[in-house]
C-alpha cells in the first residue's frame, strides 16, 4: 500500500471515529438492533391509568412495538401478546 492510500486510510477512520464516538443516537440505536435480533432486553413495566392509578407491571425479556400516535403499545412477554391502549406506559432497562 503506498503512502497516499495509508493517509487516505488514516483520515477516513479518525473521520468515522470521530463522527461515532461518544454519539448517544448511536447508542440507541445499537439497542435497538440487539433488542430485535436477541428477542428483547430484560425490562420491568408499569402501566399506569390516566389519572395515575397502577394498572398493571410485568417484568421479563420483551421487545416493545409502539404507534407513531402515541395511544397504543404493544409487546410480547412469555409467548402472550399484550396491548396497551390510551395509557401511561413506563418501560424501564434493568
Amino acid at each position: 500500500m503506498n503512502k497516499s492510500k495509508k493517509i487516505l486510510l488514516g483520515i477516513l477512520l479518525s473521520m468515522s471515529l470521530l463522527i461515532f464516538a461518544g454519539c448517544q443516537s448511536m447508542g440507541r440505536d445499537i439497542k435497538t438492533t440487539q433488542s430485535e435480533w436477541i428477542g428483547g432486553l430484560d425490562r420491568h413495566i408499569s402501566v399506569y391509568s390516566q389519572s395515575g392509578t397502577l394498572l398493571a407491571e410485568y417484568d421479563g425479556k420483551v421487545d416493545i412495538e409502539d404507534t407513531e400516535y402515541g395511544n397504543k403499545v404493544l409487546f410480547d412477554l412469555n409467548g402472550k401478546r399484550t396491548i396497551v391502549y390510551n395509557a401511561i406506559v413506563i418501560i424501564q432497562e434493568k
